[in-house]
């Protein structure tokens, strides 16, 4: 089964006017998750993982009764954003879950599991 893994990281830690460099935490995080990154993709359960970009720069489009229509950001104060996110093809919930915590256990941040709705999904 597939399983989108949402990453989500405090609004006020990435504000791209405040950030620095980031520090030996940070960079040692980030090691650790390519460490992981590297052990799923060996063994074909990491299908694809992607960093976001600032919601700043992004789009929202809404169904309104005048049509469609688009606002940019920034948007209304948010706690957290959604960061990144990876699919995983593994063999069930349980292991989409054990992976997940791997991740948020180097990174310190939420993720987020969703099943992708596919043949294989049950409800």
């Amino acid at each position: 089964m597939k399983y989108l893994l949402l990453g989500y990281t405090p609004a006020h830690a990435w504000d791209p006017e405040t950030a620095d460099t980031p520090s030996e935490d940070a960079l040692a995080a980030f090691a650790a998750y390519r460490r992981l990154e590297e052990e799923l993709l060996d063994s074909g359960e990491l299908v694809a993982t992607e960093g976001l970009g600032h919601p700043a720069v992004g789009t929202t489009l809404r169904r309104t009764p005048e049509g469609v229509v688009a606002t940019d950001g920034p948007f209304a104060e948010l706690k957290e954003v959604l960061a990144s996110f990876a699919v995983l093809d593994v063999s069930g919930h349980e292991r989409a879950v054990e992976i997940a915590a791997r991740i948020v256990e180097a990174l310190g941040e939420p993720v987020e599991v969703r099943p992708i709705m596919g043949e294989d999904f049950a409800a």
